[in-house]
């Protein structure tokens, strides 16, 4: 069973953009949070990510990926997809 994945993102960030792409890429659905402009978003997104302000901030399940580079690194180290699926990656 694939966990649920929910992205916080912002307009016009390239960041954003590119985790959605691998998401995208490798079949993922994903809820989409539109969190820049809108401060009760980013408050929620800052409280789940344990501070991070930054975009994108990505949860699979209930496991805090972090942000694009974070994500891409998992891929990288072929430990994206068991996380997908629920698997400890």
């Amino acid at each position: 069973m694939s966990q649920p994945v929910t992205i916080y993102v912002r307009e016009m960030c390239p960041y954003c953009v590119r985790a959605e792409g691998l998401l995208k890429k490798k079949g993922v659905s994903y809820t989409r949070i539109d969190a820049g402009m809108d401060m009760a978003k980013k408050r929620e997104m800052m409280d789940r990510a344990q501070g991070a302000r930054t975009f994108p901030q990505i949860f699979i399940g209930e496991t805090h990926v972090g942000g694009c580079d974070d994500m891409m690194a998992l891929e990288m180290r072929g430990q994206l997809d068991a996380l997908l699926e629920g698997k400890a990656a």
